[in-house]
């Protein structure tokens, strides 16, 4: 099994043809790592860059991202056996009051399809439940929001990570449809993501 073929079948989203091709490259002795690298990652980064150029919409990449994970659900395990290192620890959730996901779904998905590991922490998150995924070790966090009331809520959990003395600790990138750069810098964030391809180059930018 090629590598470039499980390429292009995550750029089409076919999840069965990936799952299927990474465990034939898994048999035929192919390193885990290397399929992560230049199969599932390169691809995610083709789609983001598609996205960006307008040629891909979000369902795309969606579907994208979907069969990119049905691959990485096969490697997880082996990756974590062969002690892998991810890219970074990501936490991510929909701040407090906000129940939208989509959005913050699709950036999990391309975080992860960009060999980070991501803490889900879902929506209606309280500025304590990014506290303690910092606690626990995050060192980014990722706060989504859709709604201008919501946003709020984003300079709230700013000030409980100021509160428990874990600020410099920890890497803030914000994002959402109402959210800008202009705010981002208001409330002291460290990052904005426009969409989901950019968020995985903030995230990259923040780490280096």
């Amino acid at each position: 099994m090629d590598l470039q073929d499980i390429y292009q079948n995550v750029v089409d989203g076919q999840a069965a043809d990936v799952e299927a091709g990474v465990k034939a490259a898994i048999a035929a002795g192919v390193s885990a790592e290397e399929i992560l690298n230049k199969a599932l990652i390169k691809a995610m980064d083709e789609v983001g860059r598609l996205f960006e150029e307008g040629e891909l919409f979000v369902p795309e990449m969606l579907i994208a991202a979907r069969a990119m994970q049905a691959g990485l659900g096969y490697l997880k395990p082996l990756l974590a056996k062969a002690d892998v290192k991810s890219a970074g620890k990501v936490a991510i959730g929909t701040v407090k009051g906000d129940l939208h996901d989509i959005g913050k779904n699709l950036v999990a998905m391309m975080l992860e399809g960009s060999g980070f590991e991501v803490v889900d922490l879902g929506v209606d998150v309280a500025p304590q439940a990014f506290v303690q995924a910092v606690q626990n070790g995050a060192q980014v966090i990722g706060l989504s929001a859709l709604l201008t009331t919501t946003m709020s809520n984003m300079e709230a959990t700013m000030q409980a990570l100021k509160a428990a003395g874990l600020r410099d600790n920890v890497k803030v990138m914000i994002g959402g449809a109402p959210v800008t750069q202009d705010y981002a810098n208001k409330i002291g964030a460290d990052g904005f993501a426009a969409d989901a391809s950019s968020a995985t180059r903030v995230a990259r930018a923040l780490l280096s």
